[in-house]
C-alpha cells in the first residue's frame, strides 16, 4: 500500500470522526453550555445539537430540575437555648434564559462553593431570625422563620440564576436539659388544668346538688302548705257537720220532749269510750264520782246554751 493511500485513508477516518463529533446530544432536564477558547459562546438545549469540534468545548451541563439540600445546624436565641434545626431546602434554576444559565455556570467554582454558600446563607438568615426570639417563641414561629428567610434569600438566590421554591424545618429540638424542663412545665400545666376541670365539676355537682335540694324543699313547703289548707278545711268541715248534727239532734229531742243535756251526756261517754279504745299507753285520769258527772253535764249545758258567768251591773251615774 503506498503512502497516498494510508494519507486517504487517515483523512477518511479523520473526516468520519469530525462528523461525528459535531453532533452532541443534551438530556432533558440539562442546558450545555458551551465556550470557544474559555470563553462563553452560547447553549445548548435538549435534544440533538451541532458544535464545531476543537474548538467550542461543553463547558458544563446545569440541570434546570428541581433540587434539594439537608440542613442540620444549631441556632441560640435570645435567652441563651441551644435550638437544633433539620431543615430540606428545595430550590431550582429561576428559567432557561442565556443570561440566568450563564450565571449559574460561572456564579461560583464548582457545585461544592455554591451548595456551601446556599446552606451557610440560610443558616445564617435562620439564626439571625432565632437570636431576637425566646425559647418559648420558636415552636410557634415555624411558618414565620420559613417566611423570612424566603424574604430574605430569594434576592440573593436569584443574582446567582436560583430560586428558593420551599424551606421545610423538619426539627425544631432543644438540648436536652431545656427539653427535660418544658416536659415538666407542659407536665405541670396539665396538672393545673386538671384540677381546675376538676374544681369546677364539684362546683358543679355541689351546685346542682343544692338547687335539687332547694327545690325539694320548695316542693315540701308547698305540699305542706296544701295539705295543712286540706287538714284545715277538713277540720272546719268537721266541726260544721258537728254543729249541724248537735243542732239537729237537739231540735228532735225538744219534739220528743226530752232533756238536750242527754245529749251531752251521750256526747261525754262517748269520748270516754274513744280515749279507751284509742289510747297507747298514756294515762287520763277522769273524776268519776256522781257530783263531777253532774258538774261537767251542767259545764256542757252552759256551753251549749251560750251561758256566761253574769256581767256586771252597770250603775246608772247621777
Amino acid at each position: 500500500m503506498e503512502i497516498s493511500d494510508i494519507i486517504v485513508i487517515a483523512a477518511l477516518v479523520v473526516g468520519v470522526i469530525f462528523v461525528f463529533a459535531m453532533f452532541v446530544t443534551v438530556q432533558q432536564g440539562y442546558i450545555a453550555v458551551v465556550t470557544i477558547f474559555g470563553k462563553f459562546q452560547r447553549i445548548l438545549r435538549p435534544g440533538l445539537n451541532v458544535r464545531i469540534p476543537l474548538i467550542e468545548n461543553i463547558y458544563a451541563k446545569i440541570s434546570v430540575q428541581n433540587q434539594s439540600v439537608d440542613l442540620s445546624f444549631q441556632a441560640t436565641t435570645i435567652d441563651q437555648a441551644n435550638v437544633n434545626f433539620k431543615a430540606m431546602l428545595l430550590f431550582s434554576v429561576v428559567d432557561q434564559r442565556e443570561e440566568t444559565i450563564k450565571n449559574v455556570a460561572f456564579k461560583f467554582v464548582d457545585r461544592y462553593s455554591f451548595n456551601t454558600a446556599l446552606t451557610r446563607t440560610i443558616e445564617g438568615s435562620i439564626r439571625s431570625f432565632v437570636a431576637t426570639k425566646k425559647q418559648s417563641e420558636i415552636l410557634a414561629l415555624r411558618t414565620e422563620i420559613v417566611q423570612e428567610v424566603k424574604l430574605q434569600l430569594d434576592q440573593t438566590l436569584e443574582g446567582w440564576g436560583y430560586h428558593l421554591i420551599d424551606l421545610q424545618l423538619n426539627d425544631i429540638a432543644f438540648d436536652e436539659t431545656i427539653m427535660k424542663s418544658m416536659a415538666r412545665v407542659v407536665a405541670s400545666n396539665n396538672l393545673r388544668a386538671a384540677a381546675e376541670n376538676e374544681g369546677q365539676a364539684l362546683l358543679i355537682t355541689k351546685t346542682k346538688a343544692a338547687e335539687a335540694d332547694g327545690n325539694a324543699i320548695k316542693i315540701a313547703a308547698e305540699a305542706e302548705k296544701v295539705a295543712s289548707q286540706l287538714r284545715g278545711q277538713g277540720v272546719a268541715l268537721f266541726r260544721e257537720e258537728v254543729a249541724k248534727g248537735i243542732s239537729q239532734a237537739a231540735k228532735e229531742m225538744e219534739m220528743a220532749n226530752l232533756d238536750s243535756s242527754f245529749i251531752l251526756f251521750s256526747m261525754w261517754t262517748e269520748s270516754l269510750r274513744h280515749f279507751a279504745d284509742e289510747g297507747q299507753g298514756n294515762m287520763i285520769f277522769l273524776d268519776g264520782s256522781p257530783d263531777n258527772m253532774k258538774r261537767t253535764i251542767h259545764e256542757l249545758m252552759a256551753v251549749s246554751k251560750g251561758i256566761s258567768k253574769p256581767a256586771p251591773e252597770k250603775t246608772e251615774q247621777l
